[in-house]
């Protein structure tokens, strides 16, 4: 036995949950995906997504509508009689229609402890708070954000230097045998749904782009979980004055140290820099345009030392 499954999702996260219930036997009726976007090192080329492309290596039929407004679109996705949509990561609410478009509804793969951090960015926003647990959820969606049943949870150390790509790969591991297990507890009419918690509730908006710049009058443990939040992307960023110029510096990784100094400011040579209590090391770097570089390879082609000023 196995279930007729649309998968929906996006961006590489997404993958290897799309791959784990094929291989399972499933069979996967359409994976519908965001449309192809401008991309290359001009903009001049449309890239499909990760999920996308993985679609179209296992044979499966892609659909990318831009959303579910006309009703053409909520026929097709009605007449393809799926037992069940599966959502991770898709990048589109999606409406009533589509939400009982299925015989079983729709699953999704979230990646945090709801109801602590719905929405867009879970990952990032679980580190740049500070948290030292997260996981993966399967729950059954309904019309709100992120407010359905829970079905199945794995729960994530995560670990005081860990960055937001780290948990993204551990999660995406994670949540692709969740949702695989999820799927054949569904088919054996064994699959528990449990109410969302009332309280605890925390909303992970978008990561702007005011958010990334480093604040270094904050203390030393925020400005490092604010550091390994953003990394790889987009990344918290300070600038550099260069012979009069203003040099921006993204850090993908930091320590945090006890040395104190001028707010701001490198205390030592080794691009430790004070901060609003102790002070952070930064450990790997990257300019504009160049490659990232762990801190002493950095130095040696831009030095900041003690005294300097980050802007």
């Amino acid at each position: 036995m196995s279930l007729r499954i649309i998968f929906m999702g996006t961006p590489d996260f997404s993958v290897p949950t799309l791959a784990a219930l094929a291989q399972a036997g499933h069979k996967i009726a359409a994976v519908y995906t965001q449309p192809p976007r401008p991309g290359g090192r001009r903009g001049l080329d449309l890239q499909k997504s990760p999920v996308h492309q993985a679609a179209e290596l296992l044979g499966i039929e892609v659909r990318t509508p831009l959303n579910f407004k006309a009703e053409e679109d909520r026929q097709a996705f009605r007449a393809l009689d799926a037992d069940v949509a599966v959502v991770v990561a898709y990048g589109l609410l999606l409406p009533e229609a589509i939400l009982s478009g299925t015989r079983l509804g729709c699953y999704n793969g979230h990646a945090s402890l709801l109801p602590r951090w719905r929405g867009a960015a879970p990952i990032q926003r679980a580190i740049m708070a500070g948290d030292r647990e997260t996981g993966m959820m399967v729950m059954k969606m309904e019309k709100g954000l992120d407010t359905g049943p829970v079905a199945l949870t794995s729960l994530v150390t995560i670990g005081p230097d860990m960055t937001a790509g780290d948990l993204h790969n551990t999660l995406m591991v994670r949540g692709a045998a969740l949702m695989r297990d999820a799927m054949e507890k569904l088919e054996a009419d064994e699959l528990p749904l449990t109410p969302q918690r009332d309280e605890g509730v925390l909303y992970a908006a978008k990561i702007a782009k005011g958010e990334t710049h480093i604040d270094f009058t904050k203390p030393a443990q925020e400005v490092h979980d604010h550091i390994r939040g953003l990394s790889p992307f987009p990344g918290a960023w300070f600038e550099l004055d260069v012979a009069g110029k203003r040099e921006r510096v993204k850090v993908l990784a930091s320590t945090v140290e006890t040395a104190r100094g001028e707010t701001g400011t490198a205390v030592f040579d080794d691009l430790t820099i004070a901060c609003g209590d102790g002070s952070i090391r930064l450990t790997r770097l990257q300019k504009a345009g160049g490659k990232v570089l762990p801190a002493d390879e950095f130095r040696r082609g831009t030095p900041i030392p003690a005294g300097t000023r980050l802007l």
